[in-house]
């Protein structure tokens, strides 16, 4: 059970993030909650070292870090792709494989290029998951992580314009449409006792049960 207060309309809260795609995400899950939102990269903050080797622990080392950093609580995300046949690569990396600056285009093409090597060409052995963890961060060191993940199959060549990241090339399980075609209603599909579709919008679900104040 989390040890942080329940958040209500009015509360500001820090996204900790410097990703314009990510904080647009937020941006719409949060729409129905009335929170005060601004992101770290707004506040000027200094985006932290991401040294972790795990999902959980990058999350935290971003939340606390902005919590502490904006005296204020904060909400991080690390999330990535990974994929069964490179034994979870890119992970925690994800956002590595795009290089500096970030070519997602670059990082999906290296991603397919790993697959063919690995001699994944059949939609069994194109088995992927993306998974995301949130921690929410008290300035005073209190924090509660929430996780979600979304199975899928990669297609290639990438697939619509929608989304960020590896979205083009990802098809959950149950659609035959990628993330990058369907629209953000459909790929979040959240609404309060659903558990969403995207991973992001799973760990959200929980998230909203756990610390959203409900009138």
């Amino acid at each position: 059970m989390s040890t942080i207060p329940r958040l209500r309309p009015g509360t500001r809260l820090c996204i900790a993030t410097h990703n314009a795609g990510k904080l647009r995400e937020f941006r719409e899950l949060f729409a129905p909650f009335g929170l005060d939102l601004v992101s770290a990269g707004e506040l000027g903050l200094p985006e932290p070292e991401e040294t972790g080797t795990t999902f959980a622990e990058n999350a935290r080392t971003k939340a606390h870090a902005a919590a502490r950093g904006a005296d204020m609580l904060a909400l991080s995300d690390d999330s990535g792709l990974c994929v069964d046949a490179l034994d979870g690569d890119p992970g925690v990396y994800t956002a590595d494989w795009a290089g500096v600056p970030r070519d997602f285009n670059r990082a999906m093409k290296r991603v397919e290029d790993a697959l063919q090597a690995a001699g994944a060409n059949s939609p069994a052995r194109r088995r992927a998951s993306f998974n995301a963890t949130l921690c929410l961060a008290h300035p005073d060191g209190r924090d509660v992580l929430y996780v979600g993940k979304c199975d899928g199959t990669l297609v290639w060549p990438p697939r619509g314009e929608q989304g960020h990241g590896y979205d083009p090339m990802f098809m959950p399980d149950g659609y035959d449409i990628t993330f990058g075609e369907m629209a953000a209603e459909t790929k979040h599909s959240w609404s309060p006792g659903e558990n969403g579709l995207s991973h992001r919008a799973r760990a959200f679900a929980q998230f909203v049960e756990n610390q959203i104040e409900h009138g």
